[in-house]
């Protein structure tokens, strides 16, 4: 399948290095770049074939507003249908939108469930219908048993274009990426647990998701 996307003479090229941890890539058309996180810095980059590594954000995912153990940059990044980047803020526990392109403001699209906090908001995936999907693991503090966690569980959830906010997963020990599948269909998410590393795929439906299964048991990677 990947024959579809790449050239069989395509190369790996390293555009840039010397970052702590990069995660959360996007391409923005609007500005001709590639935008991702460095998460333990706080900082998020743009790259470009004509300016080439730039510092974008700073700080890109953690601004003081709410109690944070590791005070994280941002994680995954996205475009909401209208081009505005969309950003997992690791330290500020929160979903948050960039004002403008050129004004570095965030302003908060979710942070909270059931009246609790977030742990820390990893990865998210925008659907067709303006739906948004998004990962949210307690990567961003010391683990289950850290004073600041408000949640019982590392959630999956769903957040709909007129602000309606669901729990869709909640059983999962540490879910990472999201995507969904191009009919719409089906939700992805990575779990980065060692003990069990795999990527469960959901059926999409109109009151959540259904019928969980494993799409690839990455158990036996983890012992090479």
């Amino acid at each position: 399948q990947l024959d579809l996307y790449i050239d069989n003479d395509a190369t790996v090229e390293i555009i840039a290095e010397g970052f702590k941890w990069s995660e959360g890539p996007v391409w923005v058309a609007a500005l001709d770049a590639l935008l991702f996180s460095d998460v333990p810095n706080n900082k998020a980059y743009s790259w470009s074939e004509a300016n080439g590594l730039q510092l974008f954000l700073s700080p890109s995912g953690y601004t003081g507003i709410t109690p944070s153990t590791k005070k994280g940059g941002s994680n995954g990044l996205t475009l909401d249908s209208n081009g505005n980047l969309v950003l997992c803020m690791h330290g500020d526990r929160r979903i948050a939108k960039l004002s403008s392109w050129n004004e570095k403001s965030f302003s908060t699209v979710v942070d909270s469930f059931d009246e609790k906090r977030f742990n820390s908001p990893n990865d998210l995936v925008y659907a067709n219908n303006g739906d948004l999907y998004f990962t949210d693991p307690s990567y961003g503090l010391k683990g289950s048993d850290d004073p600041l966690k408000e949640l019982s569980f590392n959630g999956v959830y769903k957040y709909t274009p007129s602000g309606e906010l669901s729990l869709l997963i909640d059983d999962l020990t540490a879910p990472n990426g999201s995507a969904i599948s191009k009919n719409q269909k089906t939700l992805y998410v990575t779990i980065s647990d060692r003990s069990y590393p795999r990527i469960m795929a959901y059926d999409m439906t109109a009151k959540g998701v259904a019928n969980p299964r494993v799409f690839f048991d990455g158990s036996a990677l983890m012992s090479k």
